[in-house]
């Protein structure tokens, strides 16, 4: 459904160390700037863009919005965590774990980035 995520950064580099880290669990390839400055990240034909937001203001995070990432299992999505708040992001909500859901059992992991995006590690348990 979706061709690609872009979320905002105030520094490329301090995201680029975290989203290095986060996305080297599920087995991505570091980033490296773009002509425009931008990380580009592709895995499993999903795409994830790190830029500066392109009116010169602050990026901020969005009040609601969250980004899901697929995890393989559990343990991969509690690696994605430890290495997201090791690199500059902060654990958010609930401790990793699994949550009862109208959707079915859930193994989810919640984090920051460095700029305030929520983002979340999920796995379809079961």
């Amino acid at each position: 459904m979706f061709s690609h995520i872009m979320l905002g950064s105030n520094d490329i580099a301090r995201s680029k160390a975290f989203y290095d880290a986060t996305l080297g669990v599920i087995g991505c390839t570091a980033a490296e700037p773009d002509a425009k400055g931008r990380l580009v990240y592709a895995h499993s034909g999903g795409r994830l863009i790190i830029t500066k937001p392109l009116n010169g203001e602050p990026a901020t995070g969005a009040n609601g919005g969250t980004v899901g990432i697929a995890m393989s299992s559990p343990e991969q999505a509690d690696a994605w965590h430890k290495a997201g708040v090791e690199n500059g992001g902060e654990a958010i909500e609930n401790p990793p774990g699994i949550r009862h859901t109208g959707m079915g059992d859930l193994y989810l992991a919640y984090l920051r980035d460095p700029d305030g995006n929520k983002l979340c590690a999920l796995h379809r348990v079961g």
